[in-house]
C-alpha cells in the first residue's frame, strides 16, 4: 500500500464521525500523489503526512450568554490551529447552527494551502461557534462575542494566530470581539483582521474575496486565450463573497444574472443590481423575496435553482457542497465554459469530477477564494508599520497576488503532467511549500 493510501486510511478511521474533513483531505492527499510518490522515503521517515493530517492543537470552549429577556444560553465553541509551518495561525470564525468540530477542521486543513499560495507568511487555522447571529439583537450579539473572546484571547495573538470573520462574523462581531480582546490584554494589537477602517481594518479587504475570485478566474480564461468581458455569469450566495465577485464580474464587462440565499434564488436577466442587492442583505438584513420590489423585471424562486440557468461562468459562492453531481450535469449540458468556487469547498468530488471530465475549466476555492485572507495578511502588514495603503494600492496588491497564484497553479499542474487540471496544481503548489518548511523544523 502506497504512503497515501495508508494516510488516506488513517483518517477514515480515526476521523470517521466528520465526513467534510474525510472529503477534503481525501482531495488534497489524492492530488498531491505524485509529489509524495516520489519522496515516499524522506516524507514516510518524517512522518509528514500523519503530521499534515493532524491539527497542532484544537481549543473546545463553552460560551455563556444572556439574551435581552435575561435568559441564558450556553454555545460550544472551537479553534482549530492546524499547521504554523509557514507562520501565524490565520484562518476565520465562523457563527453558524451548523459548526462542528469536523467542519472547522476541514476549513482549517483547506486553509493550510491556501495560504500557501498567497506567498505569504500565514499558517492555517479556522475557528467559530455553534452560535446562530441572525435575528439576534445587537445586544445579544455583543454579550455572546464578549463571553467568546473572554475564552479565546488566550490562545490568540499578533504572531501566533490571527483570526478573521467567516460566515456569520462580519464587521459587527469583529469589532465587539475586537473590543473585548482589548479590554481584556489592554493592548491594542493586530489580533484579528477585518477590523473596521477606524481601528485599523484595510480598504478593500470587504471586497477582496469577491473580487480576488475574479482576479483569477479572469487570468486563468486569459491563459486558455477566453476573454471575461460579454460572459453570462451565475452566482449562488448573496453574502459578502457573492456580493462583490458580483459587482467586479460586471465591473470587468460580464453580466451576472443569479444570486441566492437560504430559502430562494433571483434570476435578473438585466443583470443584479448590486445596489439594490446591497441594500436587502447588509442594510435592511431581509431576505431575497424583496428583490422583485427593486426589479421588477426579475424572478424569484424558492429553494435550490441557481444552476439551472444557461451561463458562460457558475461561481459558487455560498457554502460547502451546495453545487453537487446533478447540478453539474445541468451547466454541462447547458454549455458552461468553466465554475469557479467563491465558497470553500462548495463542489462535491463527484461534481467536481463530472464537470473535469466533460471538459469544464474548474478552479477550486483554496485558490480562487484565496483574496480574502491575502488581504488580510496585507491588513496584518499596515498594523504592523503603522500605516493605511489606499484602496488602489491594496487593490492592485491583491489582483497581483491572485495572477500569481493562477500562474503557479498552473505550472505545479503541468510540472506533474496534469496540465489544466487546477485541482492537482493548487494543491501541489500549496503543499510542497508547506512539506519543504515542515521538514526544516524537524519532528515538531
Amino acid at each position: 500500500m502506497s504512503y497515501v493510501d495508508e494516510v488516506m486510511e488513517i483518517i477514515r478511521k480515526k476521523d470517521a464521525n466528520e465526513p467534510e474533513f474525510i472529503q477534503a483531505a481525501s482531495e488534497v492527499l489524492e492530488s498531491i500523489r505524485p509529489v509524495v510518490d516520489a519522496n515516499e522515503e524522506v516524507y514516510r521517515k518524517a512522518a509528514l503526512l500523519e503530521r499534515l493530517i493532524e491539527p497542532e492543537r484544537v481549543i473546545t470552549f463553552r460560551v455563556p450568554w444572556t439574551d435581552d429577556a435575561g435568559n441564558v444560553h450556553v454555545n460550544r465553541a472551537f479553534r482549530v490551529q492546524f499547521n504554523s509551518a509557514i507562520g501565524p495561525y490565520k484562518g476565520g470564525l465562523r457563527l453558524h447552527p451548523s459548526v462542528y468540530i469536523g467542519i472547522l477542521k476541514f476549513l482549517g486543513f483547506e486553509q493550510i494551502f491556501k495560504n500557501s499560495l498567497t506567498g505569504l507568511p500565514i499558517g492555517g487555522g479556522k475557528g467559530g461557534s455553534d452560535f446562530d447571529p441572525k435575528g439576534k439583537s445587537d445586544a445579544e450579539v455583543m454579550r455572546f462575542c464578549q463571553s467568546f473572546m473572554t475564552e479565546l484571547y488566550k490562545y490568540i495573538g499578533p504572531d501566533e494566530d490571527v483570526p478573521a470573520g467567516d460566515i456569520g462574523v462580519g464587521g459587527r462581531e469583529i469589532g465587539f470581539m475586537y473590543g473585548q480582546y482589548k479590554r481584556i490584554t489592554g493592548q491594542y494589537q493586530s489580533v484579528l483582521t477585518g477590523k473596521g477602517l477606524t481601528y485599523g481594518g484595510s480598504l478593500a479587504r470587504t471586497e477582496a474575496t469577491g473580487y480576488g475570485v475574479l482576479y483569477f478566474a479572469q487570468e486563468i480564461l486569459k491563459l486558455r486565450g477566453i476573454e471575461l468581458a460579454g460572459k453570462t455569469v451565475a452566482i449562488s450566495g448573496a453574502g459578502n463573497v457573492a456580493t462583490y465577485a458580483i459587482q467586479k464580474a460586471q465591473q470587468l464587462g460580464a453580466k451576472v444574472v443569479t444570486c441566492s440565499d437560504s430559502t430562494g434564488w433571483v434570476y435578473d436577466p438585466d443583470g443584479i443590481d448590486v445596489a439594490a442587492l446591497k441594500e436587502i442583505k447588509e442594510v435592511k438584513r431581509a431576505r431575497l423575496t424583496e428583490y422583485k420590489n427593486y426589479r421588477p423585471n426579475s424572478e424569484y424562486h424558492e429553494g435550490k435553482g441557481v444552476w439551472t440557468v444557461k451561463c458562460d461562468l457558475a461561481l459558487p459562492c455560498a457554502t460547502q457542497n451546495e453545487l453537487q453531481l446533478e447540478d453539474a450535469k445541468t451547466l454541462v449540458a447547458n454549455g458552461v465554459t468553466m465554475v469557479c468556487e467563491g465558497a470553500n469547498m462548495p463542489t462535491t468530488l463527484e461534481a467536481t469530477k463530472y464537470l473535469q471530465e466533460n471538459g469544464v475549466i474548474f478552479c477550486p476555492g483554496k485558490a480562487a477564494n484565496a483574496g480574502g485572507v491575502a488581504t488580510s495578511a496585507l491588513e496584518m502588514s499596515q498594523n504592523a508599520e503603522r500605516l493605511s495603503w489606499t484602496f488602489e494600492e491594496v487593490d492592485s496588491k491583491l489582483k497581483q497576488i491572485m495572477i500569481n497564484i493562477a500562474h503557479n497553479v498552473s505550472d505545479a499542474a503541468a510540472k506533474y503532467g496534469f496540465e489544466g487540471d487546477y485541482v492537482v496544481g493548487a494543491n501541489i503548489a500549496g503543499f510542497e511549500k508547506v512539506a519543504d518548511a515542515m521538514l526544516a523544523q524537524g519532528i515538531v
